[in-house]
């Protein structure tokens, strides 16, 4: 059996499912039941409990051989490293106690670095405190650039007629679709084939820079002129948190934007055919953008 963090985000809910279609046994653990329903209709079995819930978490991932781990998002806590480290010493005890064989646990690239990558600081802390269960085979994914971070350039395209963010424009990331980081994390939970402690890097469909991103947004919403513009921090703190993301949130985000641009927080491997996933920017765009520009649901 597997037991599943954020069974109902981005990557989960495709570890979830990819898992319980190839007859895998299943618990989702989240703290809305609500949210849980249509993964209890498929088959698995829901454990309700928060994720900084220590006791609650050793229960649910109680006879579980194996779990998938991460951090949950929560955009509004005024202390974000203080929520990172409850999350992860919840998690990682939790695995301890309940004698978890093996983990597959979502980090990020620049997981190597220990300080100035804002929220990616608390992935490496959650990577070490796995690194410390002695028994444990743990495999971090560190991913690289999500690319549903363009959909937060919906609301900035329609409200300013443009593509505008932290990072430089010429600046080549690694970006991957969470779908893609959700069937790899399911493949390596169904053939559990990894032993003691390891990283594998993530890298995408392809290296792409923000006006390359651009132009291919604005070729599929009609708007071939769309450009994009590196903001000051300043100005994009003053918009996070006018859309109710805490001002320490946004800071770490724009030291994570600090890192990326000067290359500190970068990939460490190679692109290869083991660490490129499928899903193209193209694809991306056509199936999850322009819906969502178009103010209709988006594609799962």
């Amino acid at each position: 059996m597997v037991a599943i963090i954020g069974a109902t985000g981005n990557t989960g809910r495709i570890v979830a499912g990819t898992l319980l279609g190839r007859g895998e046994k299943v618990r989702v653990v989240g703290r809305d039941a609500r949210r849980l329903a249509p993964l209890v209709q498929k088959g698995a079995e829901a454990f309700v409990a928060e994720a900084t819930d220590e006791a609650a978490l050793a229960k649910a991932f109680a006879g579980a051989r194996a779990v998938y781990l991460m951090i949950p998002p929560n955009l509004t806590s005024p202390d974000v490293r203080g929520y990172q480290e409850r999350v992860s010493q919840a998690e990682a005890r939790a695995v301890e106690k309940s004698g978890v064989e093996y983990a597959v646990m979502l980090s990020s690239i620049g997981g190597d670095k220990p300080d100035k990558t804002g929220p990616v600081v608390g992935l490496h802390v959650f990577e070490e405190k796995l690194n410390a269960i002695p028994r444990l085979n743990a495999l971090y994914i560190r991913a690289g650039y999500f690319i549903e971070n363009l959909l937060a350039q919906v609301g900035v395209i329609k409200n300013f007629g443009m593509v505008g963010g932290p990072l430089k424009p010429d600046l080549a990331l690694p970006m991957i679709a969470t779908r893609d980081i959700g069937a790899y994390a399911a493949e390596a939970l169904l053939k559990l084939d990894f032993r003691g402690k390891s990283a594998r890097e993530l890298h995408g469909q392809r290296d792409l820079d923000y006006r390359e991103a651009t132009a291919v947004i604005g070729k599929a919403i009609g708007k071939p002129g769309l450009s994009y513009s590196q903001l000051p921090a300043w100005q994009l703190k003053t918009a996070l948190t006018s859309m109710g993301m805490s001002a320490n949130m946004a800071d770490s985000l724009l030291e994570m934007s600090d890192a990326l641009n000067s290359g500190y927080m970068r990939a460490l491997e190679a692109r290869s055919a083991a660490n490129t996933t499928p899903t193209s920017i193209e694809q991306f765009v056509t199936g999850t953008f322009v819906p969502a520009f178009a103010g209709k649901a988006a594609g799962a």
